[in-house]
């Protein structure tokens, strides 16, 4: 599977930028490397990284824009731009800031204010569906970002409008700010909630590439009903002292826990 080796070279990559830049938030980033190393390795999603705005691409919104660095690597990797570029994330008057631009070529939307990608995103789905377009609305959320109302709103409105165009996947690893979703703010039953508000509901492991193929082909048969696929991750996933660890939403890297981590990786 194609999107085995992207996922692989992101991984690599984000340990690259976060020595680099000395950059944070470097396990929300792992937790959907295999996700966006599906929708785009695979072709799951329509691009085309020559022409980055071409009317009929597929949309993809990254809500939680802190994890930008496996978006940026995914989208390098993928050529809309030099690969080169990303050694200048996080620096000043870089257009690859620290938070998801959409100055960088791939990037539909500026995010980081969590809560706003799926708002945004259902107006592209309506819209859309409203030109008679066949382009698709990926949204990525955080699970910690689903305690914003304004999701809520978003997915009422969604079912409201019947938008099968539209496809939330919630990146769940279960941690958020200094703890545990449960902890902080429960958020279960998720699928339960997300049925009952109209929507047709899938829950994954969300590592698991044949899993996410197959899912993500799947939906796109649905008729009536706006998507939303509870993709069960791990925070840090693939370096072993990141992973399930709260810490590294906030630790940065030095040459040591980095080579520890790329050794991991190679």
């Amino acid at each position: 599977m194609k999107s085995l080796k992207l996922a692989s070279s992101v991984r690599k990559d984000i340990l690259d930028m976060a020595l680099v830049s000395k950059a944070s938030h470097i396990g929300s980033a792992l937790s959907i490397v295999d996700i966006l190393s599906v929708l785009y390795g695979n072709k799951i999603l329509k691009f085309d990284s020559s022409n980055p705005k071409y009317e009929n691409r597929d949309r993809l919104i990254l809500s939680k824009g802190h994890a930008c660095m496996a978006l940026y690597s995914t989208l390098a990797e993928c050529n809309f731009f030099n690969k080169n570029n990303l050694n200048e994330y996080g620096k000043n008057n870089s257009l690859l800031m620290a938070h998801a631009s959409h100055k960088v070529p791939g990037v539909e939307f500026s995010t980081g204010s969590l809560g706003h990608g799926l708002s945004f995103g259902t107006g592209l789905a309506l819209a859309g569906k409203r030109k008679k377009n066949k382009y698709r609305v990926v949204v990525i959320n955080s699970d910690g970002e689903m305690n914003e109302g304004s999701n809520w709103e978003a997915i009422m409105f969604a079912a409201h409008h019947s938008l099968n165009n539209l496809i939330l996947v919630i990146d769940y690893n279960n941690l958020q700010s200094f703890d545990t979703i449960d902890k902080t703010l429960k958020l279960e039953p998720l699928h339960t909630k997300m049925k009952a508000f109209g929507w047709k509901v899938m829950s994954l492991d969300g590592h698991n590439h044949i899993k996410l193929n197959k899912t993500f082909k799947e939906v796109k048969k649905e008729k009536n009903k706006p998507i939303c696929i509870i993709a069960n991750t791990i925070k840090g996933k693939g370096v072993s002292f990141m992973e399930n660890s709260v810490m590294w939403h906030y630790k940065s890297l030095n040459q040591k826990t980095y080579s520890d981590a790329m050794k991991e990786l190679i």
